[in-house]
């Protein structure tokens, strides 16, 4: 395939960015998105062009590193992470528009790639949980509910990756905060710190300039990994029964 390329370049935090326009050929189907992005910047390097800066790791999507908006979409076409996404689903001649996501709480620290530490401070508010110290108790010794179970685990799953900021029409980080919020406070293990937690990691969330949740659904739908809109649902019902115990 033959492609052409419109890429946000910016220098650092302080220089203003622009879409600049490249070409690519012999691009393969069966190539992942980023290893198109590979193959560009491979020319750019040949070129004596300085490579497209952009965020990736396991390349196997766990671990949410990659975050492009590709053609308006966060992680693109398609609902997978970026290194995920193969060409496949673009066609031979195709223009495709690849910039970072756009929100002020994830700052652009060089093209593509943008500070997600936001997040970090978010879970890290969330504190831990009270454990005993001592041997690790006995995997039966307590009892789950398997509904419970379930929700956690379906939680759990959010890898932090940001498409739900990024699609959010308000730029809200409500659906990460419900994961993280949720995925402990179903559990025993959580149900110490269950009233903080969620009071704690809200606040946090506000401090660090995410938008306002209006449940437009478009976090839920970019989701890779399917968090569900209800999530948001039950993090406010946890959110109002915690200020409601604080105030008494």
């Amino acid at each position: 395939m033959k492609l052409t390329l419109r890429v946000w370049r910016q220098q650092n935090p302080e220089t203003p960015g622009a879409m600049a326009t490249y070409e690519v050929d012999n691009i393969s189907a069966d190539m992942s998105f980023l290893e198109m992005l590979d193959t560009l910047n491979e020319e750019l390097t040949l070129a004596g062009d300085e490579p497209v800066a952009f965020d990736h790791d396991c390349r196997e999507g766990i671990c949410g590193a990659c975050s492009l908006v590709i053609n308006g979409d966060a992680h693109g076409p398609e609902r997978t992470t970026t290194c995920q996404l193969h060409m496949r689903s673009f066609a031979d001649g195709d223009t495709i528009d690849i910039e970072p996501w756009r929100t002020s709480a994830f700052p652009v620290i060089k093209d593509l790639v943008v500070d997600r530490s936001s997040f970090d401070r978010i879970i890290q508010s969330g504190g831990y949980i009270s454990a005993a110290t001592g041997t690790a108790p006995d995997a039966h010794a307590t009892p789950v509910p398997k509904p419970d179970a379930d929700f956690a685990f379906e939680h759990a799953e959010c890898i932090g990756c940001g498409a739900c900021v990024a699609a959010c029409p308000n730029g809200s980080a409500m659906l990460f905060t419900s994961a993280k919020v949720n995925h402990l406070n179903v559990l025993p293990q959580g149900a110490p710190e269950r009233e903080t937690r969620v009071l704690d990691m809200v606040a946090q969330m506000d401090e660090e300039g995410f938008g306002g949740c209006t449940l437009t659904g478009e976090c839920a739908t970019a989701c890779p990994k399917g968090i569900p809109l209800p999530s948001i649902a039950a993090m406010n019902k946890e959110w109002l029964r915690a200020t409601r115990k604080v105030r008494r």
